[in-house]
């Protein structure tokens, strides 16, 4: 992802269910990388995303929403994802199964990547791509980089400064924490700074955004 300024988190809202913890680890990855995470909901034809993106609202992540249109199949809110890849370099990163390589060969026609399947008693996508291909968009200044479908990756390389630097409400109690604090943990002087009001009226529900990014460092499951 050298040169990459963007990290699109594709996901489908059914068919296969979305995994929270999946995208949370991908948000980790993109903040430590430098990147400006972007979700992309597809199928909302089948389900109204509101209560998914209440699941993500105090993280303040970007987002888009798509779907196809069940009698024509065009996309609707292909062109604002569109304008958000202009002039820049994009990855797209997504478990099989979620849209993304179809919403890639609606983005540059003619690319042919492979479109994954679900599996009707798993409800998991089988994994269709082996590379990761760049390609440029058509008639615009930019590139997008489709990945492979991915089911885990490891975050224990990841520096808690930069996740918590995606948090300046709440950077500023961390200055009172223990030396070597995790941030989640009985000592961690957020939990105080928090409290006292300093963080806003918002500072619980951020206090348990950022820990729940900090979480995702660990190795777990992400279904």
């Amino acid at each position: 992802m050298a040169n990459a300024e963007q990290l699109v988190i594709v996901t489908a809202l059914v068919d296969p269910e979305p995994r929270p913890r999946m995208i949370d680890r991908c948000l980790v990855a993109a903040y430590d990388a430098g990147m400006e995470p972007l979700l992309v909901l597809t199928k909302a034809d089948l389900i109204d995303p509101a209560p998914f993106l209440a699941h993500y609202a105090m993280l303040q992540v970007r987002h888009l929403v798509t779907s196809r249109d069940p009698v024509t199949r065009e996309w609707v809110g292909l062109e604002p994802l569109r304008n958000m890849l202009v002039d820049r370099i994009s990855v797209f990163i997504g478990h099989s199964g979620v849209g993304k390589s179809t919403l890639v060969n609606a983005l540059v026609p003619g690319a042919s990547r492979a479109v994954g399947v679900v599996n009707e008693v798993t409800g998991r996508g089988r994994h269709t791509s082996s590379s990761a291909v760049s390609l440029r968009l058509p008639d615009a200044n930019g590139w997008v980089v489709d990945t492979p479908g991915v089911r885990s990756f490891g975050l224990a390389h990841v520096d808690l400064t930069r996740i918590i630097g995606h948090f300046p409400d709440l950077e500023p109690g961390t200055e009172q924490c223990p030396r070597g604090c995790t941030h989640d943990e009985e000592e961690c002087a957020l939990d105080a700074w928090v409290k006292s009001g300093q963080a806003g009226a918002a500072g619980e529900s951020r206090l348990d955004s950022l820990r729940r990014l900090l979480r995702a460092r660990t190795p777990q499951s992400d279904d």
